[in-house]
């Protein structure tokens, strides 16, 4: 009886320091937020294809791909399936990819996205980066930014090359929340009190898990969402 009463009162002692080590998260996206203006694979291909790593064989098979899905004039389903990146070395890609976000994304790092993610840093919140992106574009970002977690698109690699399919699951809408929703699990991350941060619908699934979204540089009925959600919404240059 009397070591009942001792594990129970072990367990009732434990409980404060569990909710210490319960952590907020600010959960940032990149293209458009903390990057603003076009997607950086967009840059990113064109400089393959100044490097001559990418020509008119995969532009013409990307479009060929687009012109097989719905709904037309949609460029989501480049966003699932990287043609460009089809029989592509990684060791190749990436060393092109460090490449380019040294010359062509850190210079062009909105500074107010910069100030917030630094704010987050001194408040002791966990720091994410959660895009649609490539892999291969954030993590070198994320090393510059000083960022510990990334969840970015994954390419499918065989036989040591890139077969052009992404590895579920894709970062993007559901995706995003299916991967913030698991490691807010596993790192005891509270949701209701944290941050995100995101500019298309694409975004809209994390900005929903947490207490405090903000939307930056609304693109594609992004600003009335936000109107109706009731969501503040804010330019980063």
């Amino acid at each position: 009886m009397q070591s009942r009463h001792i594990l129970t009162s072990t367990l009732l002692d434990e409980v404060p320091e569990r909710r210490t080590q319960v952590s907020i998260a600010a959960l940032f996206d990149v293209d458009n937020t903390l990057l603003p203006g076009k997607a950086s694979e967009i840059g990113f291909f064109r400089f393959l294809w100044r490097h001559g790593l990418v020509g008119w064989g995969e532009l013409s098979r990307s479009a060929v791909w687009l012109a097989r899905h719905v709904p037309p004039f949609s460029l989501h389903p480049l966003r699932e399936r990287k043609v460009y990146l089809t029989g592509k070395r990684p060791s190749d890609i990436e060393s092109y990819a460090q490449e380019f976000c040294h010359a062509e994304m850190i210079g062009k790092l909105s500074q107010d996205g910069l100030r917030r993610l630094e704010e987050h840093r001194q408040a002791g919140h966990q720091l994410i980066l959660v895009t649609g992106a490539p892999e291969f574009l954030i993590v070198p970002l994320a090393e510059f930014l000083r960022v510990p977690t990334v969840f970015a698109a994954k390419p499918e690699q065989r036989d040591g090359i890139y077969t052009g399919a992404l590895m579920p699951p894709f970062p993007y809408g559901r995706g995003k929340r299916a991967l913030i929703l698991a490691h807010a699990q596993e790192m005891n991350l509270d949701l209701t009190n944290s941050y995100a941060y995101g500019d298309s619908p694409g975004d809209r699934d994390i900005l929903e898990l947490v207490g405090n979204p903000l939307v930056v540089n609304p693109i594609r009925g992004m600003a009335r969402t936000a109107q109706q959600q009731g969501w503040p919404v804010t330019t980063w240059e």
